[in-house]
Order: structure tokens, then C-alpha cells, then sequence
């Protein structure tokens, strides 16, 4: 295989996954609408495939896991909820530098969870994560009021339970294939979706074709492309290349949405997510590198 190939495939992914934002943005329907139609399309994608390729380790999954299936399912819904109606508040920039913080909250659970052994890069990380945080919090509230503030503690509300997500993924992931999880996760995720749209009385139908449309690419480009890509280049690439690659998405996010919807980011929302990439980029120096667990959430 051609040496570039994979860094061709990692590239896409970043791409894709930058997307998410945009058609987020350009879904003219309630969060939870927006959100299970994200989950259940991508389940209903990946299903035939995963199960065409790994149903003879279905057998192999612990009874036990499947509680926690269920918990990672949940969590899952409630990143998606609460990172989509930021966007109802606030800028796509701010949004999402504040729900790419999920490294920082992750690392630092694992240091009382698992016990993993901290470091000054862990500290100086969280620092400069929280500075860009401050600055940006900061330039919203004094420019544009206390409803972006109120968006911004949603993205990282969001950000807090993809963290739980992939927390989970990660006991989960220890003698459960990535393609079962992900399914299992994504399908249950849709669930208390459907239940959210039934309590607050949503209708599933009645979108314009437009929303239709950033629904669907919502499912297929960002999620099934996006988080495929990224597994697949596991397989070629050390884990930290990949997990700094990530870090490229809310970069291209922003970029697409001044490109697309006009959104041009004030100059505090760039300084406070340039800190809270590299205090991002500084943490996951501090953590060991992991084997493939579930794909990003965002």
C-alpha cells in the first residue's frame, strides 16, 4: 500500500468530521430531531455492514457489557442534545472548541479512575485549555451578552458527556469489537433520542428539503465517513499522529462555516481555541498511547 495512502484517508476524515458543524448549522429542526436522525441513519448504514463482518463475535460479548452498551448509548444522546442546541446560541467556532475540550475532561478522569500516573504536561494542558476557555467565555459575554455564554456552557456540557461516552467505550472496548460498540451505542443513542423527541413533542416529519438533506450528510459524511475514516487509519498510523489530527476539526469547522454560512470568528474566539487546542495537544502527551476505542463524538 502506497505510504501516503493512509494520511490521504486521515485527511478525509478530518475533512468530513468538520462538516458536522455546518449541516448542524444548516438543519432548520429541534436538536433531538436532528441528532436521532444522525444516530439511527448511521446505524442503520453500519448495521448490515458490521454485522456481515464481525457476527461470529457477537457470541463473545459479555452479557455484563451490555448495561454499560446501554449507559455509553445514553451519554452519547446527551452530548448530541446538548452540543446541537448550542448552536442556537452561539457561534459554530465557539461551539466547537468548547466540545473538542473531551481530551482534557477524559484525562483527567483517568487519573481517578484508572489511576494513570499524572504529569506536568496534565496540569500545564488543563491550564491552557481553561485559558482559552476564559478568553473565549470572556469576548462572548462582553460582546455579544449572556445568551452565547449560555451556548458555550452547553458545547461544553456536550463535551463532558462525550467524555463519559468514551469512558465507557473504553472498559467496554477491552473484549468488545469496535464495529458491535459502535452499533450497539449508536442504535441505543437513537433510542432515548425518539424518547426525547416524544416528551417534548416533536414530530419526526414535516422538514424542508434542505434540512432533510444536512440531516442525511449529517449521518452519512461526518459520522459513517469521518469516524470510519479515522478507525481505519489506526490500523496504519500511531494512535498520537491520529488523535492530533482530530484537532484539525474545529479548525476546518471554522473555516467552513466563514467559507459557507459567513460566520467570521471574532479575534478572542481564535487566541482562547488556539490555547485550548495546544492545552489539548499538551495533555494527550501526558497519557500513554490507547488502542483503537470509539470514534469521536462530535
Amino acid at each position: 500500500m502506497n505510504i501516503r495512502s493512509p494520511y490521504a484517508v486521515l485527511l478525509l476524515g478530518v475533512l468530513s468530521v468538520s462538516f458536522a458543524a455546518i449541516f448542524i448549522r444548516l438543519a432548520d429542526a429541534p436538536p433531538a430531531v436532528v441528532a436521532f436522525y444522525r444516530m439511527g441513519l448511521a446505524t442503520v448504514v453500519l448495521l448490515p455492514i458490521v454485522y456481515w463482518q464481525e457476527r461470529h463475535l457477537l457470541r463473545a460479548v459479555p452479557r455484563a457489557h451490555l448495561g454499560w452498551m446501554v449507559l455509553g448509548g445514553f451519554f452519547l444522546a446527551l452530548h448530541f442534545m446538548l452540543w446541537i442546541t448550542s448552536f442556537s446560541f452561539t457561534s459554530v467556532a465557539s461551539s466547537v472548541f468548547f466540545v473538542t475540550t473531551q481530551p482534557i475532561f477524559v484525562a483527567v478522569a483517568s487519573v481517578y479512575l484508572f489511576r494513570e500516573r499524572s504529569s506536568i504536561h496534565l496540569a500545564f494542558g488543563i491550564a491552557l485549555a481553561g485559558l482559552g476557555s476564559l478568553v473565549i467565555g470572556a469576548g462572548d459575554f462582553q460582546s455579544l451578552g449572556s445568551t452565547n455564554l449560555a451556548g458555550n456552557l452547553l458545547a461544553l456540557g456536550g463535551s463532558l458527556m462525550a467524555a463519559c461516552y468514551f469512558l465507557v467505550g473504553r472498559h467496554v472496548r477491552q473484549t468488545v469489537s469496535l464495529g458491535i460498540y459502535i452499533v450497539a451505542v449508536y442504535g441505543v443513542s437513537a433510542l432515548f433520542l425518539l424518547l426525547f423527541i416524544v416528551i417534548g413533542g416533536h414530530s419526526l416529519v414535516g422538514y424542508t428539503g434542505g434540512t432533510w438533506l444536512s440531516m442525511v450528510l449529517l449521518a452519512i459524511v461526518p459520522t459513517v465517513i469521518g469516524h470510519t475514516s479515522f478507525n481505519w487509519t489506526l490500523r496504519y498510523l500511531p494512535a498520537p499522529i491520529v488523535s492530533v489530527a482530530i484537532l484539525g476539526e474545529p479548525v476546518g469547522a471554522t473555516v467552513l462555516a466563514y467559507a459557507i454560512l459567513r460566520e467570521a470568528p471574532a479575534w478572542y474566539t481564535l487566541l482562547g481555541g488556539a490555547l485550548i487546542l495546544f492545552g489539548i495537544y499538551v495533555t494527550s502527551q501526558s497519557r500513554p498511547a490507547q488502542p483503537s476505542k470509539a470514534p469521536t463524538s462530535s
